[in-house]
């Protein structure tokens, strides 16, 4: 097979993204794909089409799940059509790691994509490594990219976790002020793209998928 790792993992986002469960559980895709990738290293590879594979993905993706921690479940609902005329989003002032108070007024003129997660959060643990490309990638034409942990026990996790990802974005620990003036926050993660003007353009709750998220930021980069 002559498919690389990267073109596999865009390859099985879309099609878990299109998988719409009900209210009661959440596809994994990371132990969806490690488990294909166990079955694939055991020797399918021999004569195993790619239309199988994808059958295999969206099978192992719905048979392993797993529900956030005191939260419930997420559904799988995002902005798919950007609106530059939806409501501005709330302002909050929160630390960050280096004690340093972060406001998203600040962000004011860039674009920002902001972040709900947890440490213990598997589908957060996924999607954390793109937001790192991202502000690599697009941290130059003004792209912010802005973590709040939900976290209850704060930095005591965070701190660890941000070390060993070398996370090179701003990171917070949220509170419930804060969720409750981006609606809640029941659901994790949960991840707001917001214009240079301030307004949230789309919302994505749960794993919607890393090709879909670049998509929409490179069309708010480009406005």
């Amino acid at each position: 097979m002559e498919k690389n790792s990267e073109t596999l993992d865009q390859w099985v986002d879309e099609r878990l993204a299109a998988i719409s469960p009900d209210n009661e559980w959440r596809p994994d895709p990371v132990m969806a794909r490690g488990r294909l990738g166990e079955r694939l290293s055991a020797g399918w590879g021999r004569g195993f089409t790619w239309a199988a594979a994808a059958a295999t993905a969206a099978a192992l993706g719905l048979l392993a799940f797993s529900t956030p921690r005191s939260l419930t479940p997420p559904s799988s609902t995002s902005s798919v059509k950007l609106n530059p005329q939806a409501k501005l989003a709330p302002e909050f002032s929160l630390k960050d790691a280096a004690g340093n108070t972060v406001k998203l007024s600040d962000f004011r003129g860039k674009v920002v994509l902001l972040n709900f997660w947890a440490t213990w959060c598997t589908g957060c643990i996924l999607e954390i490594p793109w937001f790192v490309e991202f502000q690599h990638k697009y941290g130059e034409r003004n792209l912010a990219v802005l973590g709040v942990s939900m976290d209850e026990d704060g930095w005591e996790s965070v701190k660890p976790f941000l070390a060993a990802k070398r996370i090179n974005y701003r990171m917070m620990i949220g509170n419930d002020e804060v969720a409750k003036r981006f609606g809640g926050v029941s659901s994790l993660p949960i991840t707001f793209l917001i214009d240079r003007s301030g307004r949230i353009a789309a919302t994505h709750t749960g794993i919607i998928g890393k090709v879909k998220v670049e998509r929409e930021v490179e069309a708010l980069l480009r406005k």
